[in-house]
């Protein structure tokens, strides 16, 4: 018998998935997602991890099938490893089909088994470039070699790994077929991700580093033979087969072809604030629900009027040389 729906938004699409920042905070500080000096919120407006399970469970309840963790960079967060083991009770119970997160792979050597142990089977690590040197440029203070540790815990723990490449002109766009070579090598998925109007991010110009995955597609089809698929993971990527190597390669491409029509996601922060859009700054507060009743009633009455309120789309533009529906938070804070 299947379960019906229970979130269904003003546009007859279910949400399904819910993206969880756990915090603000990150060891890196990429170009593309926060400037260098970061002003990070006090921790007493983070919600504790009891709360985060209190939240996240609610949304379960809801019909919440798959929950990503993000951040920042959700490793990070002190005792976080007690949050999955909690949260991984409802892939006990098959009330969640999967949990997983994203990471920028620098505390997998340190984790990749406890994740396993708690029911993750697979992770999106964001990496975008091999080179060193332009990896601590795109980073600032990253270290290549840490994430590529991590990449190998990972593996050897036995979680399905997909990397996801943020495409910057002039910065990585040299290195689009070493990027797949080495991925078919360990067996990965690769995901291309446009960089997205996300907060003030310093010195860094956001027309300087847009590279349409239009063209990028286009470079690809002067090598390989490209098959759409139809399969999907729950989010935004669009995927093809690489007919030569069999690799499946996705594109995540909110600027030049945007995904909203079967959006089926909202994203919760780590101060307990819901955006139903990544690419609007409607936001619902769901931690003075949470902290004002003790029950979860209200809660799920709050969840389900948020979603009434979600959008049909973003706004984010790039055309005619300047930048629409910029955001004013951080990705990092909003969680990717």
């Amino acid at each position: 018998m299947t379960t019906l729906p229970k979130l269904i938004d003003p546009y007859a699409r279910a949400i399904t998935y819910l993206r969880v920042s756990v915090t603000d905070r990150c060891d890196f500080r990429c170009v593309y997602c926060m400037s260098e000096n970061m002003t990070f919120l006090p921790k007493k407006e983070l919600l504790s991890l009891e709360e985060l399970d209190r939240l996240c469970s609610a949304f379960i309840s809801q019909g919440v099938r798959k929950l990503r963790i993000t951040g920042g960079e959700p490793l990070v967060r002190k005792n976080i490893m007690t949050f999955f083991k909690s949260i991984s009770r409802h892939i006990e119970t098959g009330d969640l089909d999967e949990l997983t997160l994203t990471t920028n792979g620098s505390q997998l050597k340190r984790y990749a088994a406890d994740l396993v142990a708690c029911g993750v089977k697979r992770v999106n690590i964001s990496l975008d470039t091999l080179d060193a040197e332009k990896f601590a440029k795109i980073t600032r203070w990253g270290r290549l070699a840490q994430v590529l540790e991590g990449v190998d815990a990972a593996l050897a723990a036995g979680l399905k790994v997909k990397i996801n490449t943020v495409a910057l002109k002039d910065d990585n766009q040299d290195e689009l077929y070493k990027m797949l070579s080495w991925c078919a090598d360990l067996g990965l998925d690769l995901t291309f991700i446009e960089v997205m109007p996300m907060g003030d991010i310093g010195n860094e110009d956001r027309l300087d580093q847009y590279w349409s995955l239009k063209d990028l597609r286009t470079e690809l089809t002067t090598r390989y033979t490209l098959s759409d698929l139809s399969e999907t993971t729950g989010g935004p990527a669009r995927y093809v087969r690489l007919e030569e190597t069999g690799q499946k390669v996705g594109f995540i491409t909110p600027m030049s072809h945007n995904f909203c029509e079967s959006c089926n996601r909202v994203r919760l922060t780590c101060t307990g604030q819901l955006f139903q859009c990544l690419g609007q700054e409607d936001e619902v507060d769901l931690r003075q629900v949470l902290r004002a009743h003790e029950t979860d009633t209200p809660l799920v009455e709050a969840i389900h009027a948020a979603i009434a309120l979600k959008p049909k789309g973003h706004d984010f533009d790039y055309s005619r040389q300047k930048i629409a529906g910029e955001m004013t938070r951080h990705m990092s804070h909003t969680g990717g």
